[in-house]
């Protein structure tokens, strides 16, 4: 009998949308020139990608040409910290972020430490919660960049980020939000939450790897990271990636239309998830905000079980789970997320993070919380923590 799959690993990659493949499939070998090329084959693609940065805008709420399409959301955070703050070097070289960036943030931070830039890492509380008042003491004369992400990607966290970017606006800071997590899944206003740049990636909201989009606001200040032809009106050199943007713009298109109904149906699968979870298994512990979170993330900690014996046990029975980032599982260590929060050692490596997608089913919560337990039964018997 062939075993059921179960993937709880949304948070890491979603599938991309059946309706996203079917968008992109003319732009691999039908519709292929080359946008920047002056003839009516490349006038067709180029009508294809600047459709795609018009979706993408009617998202967020912003306008197209605040749309720059990027090669990943690293890429775009890279872009945000490193451009931005080349663009802001004779103003000052303060930046501030917090303990439970993304790396993409917090790596490019520290090399921007490197090349001769301040940094404060704010702390966050026991939910991982950023305080305001913690953001507004650690500005500086020369504070002239921060980045805190609206989401965290392991515990799900939802940031006050309208409240931070406001301070920011009032001490003259430009504010960044690495969205990667959030963008699709919750409502995100551009301008109404008073932002300068968010970033986010098209495979976290149902679309391809490799491309994501960096929102600049008009009149903000910008240098190019990436430098070589005038794509992007000189704002990131390099030939469009045609096919992936169209499935970008698709995954947007398709977010704004059914993100509500999306965003209810996962969280109701959620709850039902942590209530079964706490029923059928003692000693769990739920990590991140208990309200504030987005609606797909369950981030739990289990008593005298070890997470990695655990998640190599579920994917032997086709459960797909992680411990934490997919970007930092092969580095080993607690996670420095939930390190930041200040849990029990224990809790520590005991963590597993299940992400919920649109193709989740309640059958599917059902037979993965049994498993659960089975398995969690069986490895606590064989643990030296009952000795």
């Amino acid at each position: 009998m062939k075993m059921k799959k179960i993937y709880l690993d949304n948070a890491a990659t979603t599938p991309v949308d059946p309706r996203v493949v079917e968008a992109m499939k003319p732009y691999w070998n039908q519709i292929y020139a080359n946008p920047s090329s002056n003839h009516s084959a490349g006038q067709a693609a180029l009508d294809a990608v600047e459709q795609a940065r018009e979706r993408a805008a009617a998202l967020f709420h912003v306008e197209s040409e605040e749309i720059i399409f990027t090669g990943s959301g690293t890429e775009a955070d890279n872009t945000a910290l490193i451009g931005v703050g080349h663009a802001l070097r004779g103003k000052g070289k303060h930046l501030i972020t917090s303990a439970i960036e993304h790396k993409a943030i917090l790596e490019t931070a520290k090399y921007m430490q490197e090349i001769g830039w301040e940094l404060t890492i704010l702390p966050v509380d026991g939910d991982g919660l950023v305080n305001p008042d913690d953001f507004k003491k650690a500005i500086r004369p020369d504070t002239v960049l921060a980045s805190i992400m609206h989401a965290n990607n392991e515990i799900g966290t939802i940031q006050p980020i309208g409240e931070l970017s406001r301070i920011a606006k009032e001490h003259g800071i430009v504010f960044h939000t690495d969205a990667v997590q959030s963008a699709g899944h919750v409502e995100i206003d551009f301008h109404k939450f008073g932002l300068d740049y968010l970033s986010l990636s098209a495979h976290k909201l149902y679309g391809p790897k490799g491309v994501g989009v960096l929102i600049q606001k008009k009149g903000a200040p910008f240098a190019p990271f990436m430098h070589g032809g005038s794509h992007e009106k000189s704002r990131r050199a390099s030939t469009h990636n045609v096919p992936g943007i169209v499935g970008l713009g698709m995954a947007c298109d398709l977010a704004k239309k059914q993100m509500v109904d999306d965003e209810g149906r996962i969280q109701s699968l959620r709850e039902f998830f942590w209530r079964k979870l706490r029923d059928q298994i003692d000693g769990v512990h739920l990590n991140g905000h208990p309200v504030k979170r987005l609606a797909n993330n369950l981030n739990v900690s289990f008593d005298h079980v070890d997470g990695e014996a655990l998640l190599m046990n579920l994917d032997m029975e086709g459960i797909s789970v992680s411990s934490g980032s997919a970007c930092s599982a092969k580095s080993g260590g607690a996670s420095h997320v939930l390190t930041a929060l200040g849990l029990p050692k224990e809790r520590l490596s005991s963590n597993i993070r299940f992400s919920l997608g649109r193709s989740v089913t309640l059958e599917d919560i059902e037979d993965t919380v049994d498993i659960l337990t089975r398995i969690i039964t069986r490895l606590r018997s064989l643990s030296s923590f009952g000795d």
